[in-house]
């Protein structure tokens, strides 16, 4: 037998808030393992893990919260370096990550989604993870639920918002019971079809992922912002790094020049 049969694949669901993440969470397990409370404020990059498992496999679910606003303020990105390093810091020690599942509340492709998708796809994991999504709120489409990424796919591609798979579901059992147990088998084999080629192999965590992360997040910043100073203290104080490592650290993120930025 294979012996990467028994490890868990990582999966790093992300999107905004209100876009049924913690439902979509559920839906996969199965069961109700993550709070759906839409009265809690996130922060950007705030994150929780579930496990899960279905079809003889594990799975560790980083759900993750992304950008409300198609760009950063100061505050906003000053708690996104605390996030970010812990995500980037447990991802790691996890062996890395296998999927990006991006999950959208159905409706108009915005300015927001666009941001959320370069945040994980190219500044996380620099084009190296595949990347899903899964369409959500579907339940009361006429006809059937895949019939709205058949009408609506060419406009992502017109925005360069490319995936490798589609899932169009719903989360919610509701008045249609029906669809939800089908949304479930369908989001089940996408995350099983794209994870299945350990594609963590390709990304790298580390210090250096995490500074080249944090500099290509303050190109999403709202004004011209240029002190180092509030963050080695977040550093410290937050993710418990030594005073000298979270200086350097902050030195890079002020001084170096990403590779390949725009």
């Amino acid at each position: 037998m294979d012996a990467s049969r028994n490890k868990h694949r990582n999966v790093v669901l992300f999107g905004q808030g209100a876009a049924g993440k913690s439902s979509l969470v559920n839906l996969i397990a199965g069961e109700n393992i993550a709070e759906t409370s839409s009265d809690v404020t996130h922060c950007t990059l705030q994150w929780q893990s579930y496990s899960v498992k279905f079809g003889g496999d594990s799975y560790n679910v980083f759900d993750t919260v992304g950008l409300e606003e198609p760009q950063l303020g100061i505050p906003q990105y000053l708690h996104a370096i605390e996030n970010a390093y812990s995500l980037i810091q447990n991802l790691e020690k996890q062996g890395g990550i296998d999927l990006l599942l991006f999950c959208m509340r159905v409706g108009r492709l915005t300015a927001t989604h666009r941001s959320n998708y370069r945040l994980f796809n190219e500044f996380l994991c620099e084009k190296k993870v595949p990347i899903v999504i899964a369409i959500t709120h579907l339940e009361n489409e006429p006809g059937e639920m895949d019939a709205w990424w058949e009408r609506n796919e060419a406009t992502f591609h017109r925005q360069e918002f490319y995936v490798a798979g589609h899932a169009c579901i719903t989360a919610i059992k509701g008045n249609r019971p029906d669809r939800h147990e089908q949304s479930r088998t369908t989001i089940r084999k996408l995350v099983k079809e794209f994870t299945a080629d350990g594609q963590k192999r390709a990304w790298k965590g580390g210090d250096g992922l995490f500074v080249s992360f944090m500099q290509k997040l303050k190109g999403l910043l709202v004004g011209n912002w240029r002190s180092k100073k509030d963050i080695a203290p977040r550093l410290i104080k937050r993710c418990g790094l030594s005073p000298d490592v979270a200086k350097k650290l902050a030195d890079r993120i002020k001084k170096d020049v990403v590779e390949g930025a725009t």
